[in-house]
């Protein structure tokens, strides 16, 4: 299959680099609105460059988009048009309102379409979400989720991020109603900035928490932050009154215990995103793979990227709002 990557930031490069080993992808051409930037990153993995995204899209089989999100609605709809099973980093858009109309879009298409939810592909997350399906956690109690990235992203990203609900907090939202099997009815958000004033500029935060309450399932509670000296620390434990499980927790979690005796994680911590889901990201690749040659359903579909998008916009709400906010509130 002929597949075009379309962006090659920082997650174009690592997405060229696993595309061009994953079984399936007979040939991989590159487009970026910076063909300087398209051309260093094809040479890398041995990938041809399109002049231009058209030109991409019409030398390809299959789309993955990972431009910026500002581009991801038009690109996904051009690639649609145009027929192509398409993958697309998360979100689909950039506020609420176009991502369901994209969303309702690609359905009507009826174009095969995957969203770019890699921790559904983690492992650990898969073994959670297999372990609940069984019932072998017997009833869930609770669930404590933790995002810490290493060190806050530059300026003109935090601009455009659409704050740290809907960039960062979006993956938890997502991979809480798949390990689950149930749905966000309710959130309570608090934060505020405790060490970089670059976000209040943007009435954003660098330190959130949140509780979220599941209809008929366990009460959940969120830490989330921007700045973490010792690394990046993505967690979620899951409480049942049959078995009690973590996911994220092992020698290169970014947290040592004081507890007499017990010795420090041997390391290295996990530096970022790209390297502790690398895995995760490849795993990803070979199911669009069969996403696009129609021998699957999507596993991570537009509806899923609505989904999610909801209870981040819930929790913006209530952050700004000092008030507790249902999903029932935010338009879907």
């Amino acid at each position: 299959m002929r597949v075009a990557l379309l962006g090659a930031g920082r997650i174009g490069r690592l997405h060229a680099r696993l595309l061009s080993s994953t079984e399936g992808v007979e040939s991989l051409v590159v487009g970026d609105v910076d063909a300087t930037r398209a051309t260093e990153v094809a040479s890398t993995v041995g990938a041809s460059v399109a002049p231009s995204m058209e030109a991409a899209l019409d030398a390809a089989d299959a789309v993955v988009i990972a431009a910026a999100t500002s581009a991801h609605a038009d690109l996904i709809r051009a690639s649609i048009a145009k027929g192509l099973p398409t993958f697309c980093e998360k979100p689909l858009a950039a506020n609420l309102d176009d991502t369901i109309a994209l969303a309702t879009d690609i359905e009507r298409s009826r174009i095969p379409f995957q969203l770019g939810f890699q921790r559904r592909f983690d492992p650990a997350y898969r073994e959670v979400h297999r372990l609940v399906k069984t019932g072998e956690l017997g009833t869930l109690y609770a669930v404590r989720l933790a995002g810490h990235d290493p060190e806050p992203a530059h300026e003109a990203y935090i601009a455009q991020s659409g704050g740290i609900f809907r960039d960062f907090s979006i993956h938890d939202f997502d991979v809480l109603r798949w390990m689950t099997g149930c749905e966000v009815e309710e959130v309570y958000a608090d934060g505020g900035v405790r060490g970089f004033p670059v976000f209040a500029k943007y009435d954003d935060v660098d330190t959130a928490v949140a509780t979220l309450r599941l209809k008929d399932g366990p009460f959940t509670v969120l830490t989330v932050t921007r700045h973490d000296p010792l690394g990046y620390d993505i967690r979620a434990e899951v409480f049942g009154s049959e078995d009690s499980v973590s996911v994220g927790l092992g020698p290169r979690t970014p947290l040592r215990s004081v507890e007499p005796g017990v010795p420090p994680p041997v390391g290295p911590a996990w530096k970022d995103f790209l390297v502790r889901f690398e895995s995760a990201y490849a795993a990803e690749f070979a199911a669009f793979l069969t996403v696009a040659s129609r021998e699957a359903q999507s596993p991570c579909t537009a509806s899923d990227g609505v989904a999610a998008l909801r209870v981040a916009e819930a929790a913006d709400r209530s952050l700004h709002e000092h008030r507790p906010v249902r999903l029932a509130e935010i338009p879907g």
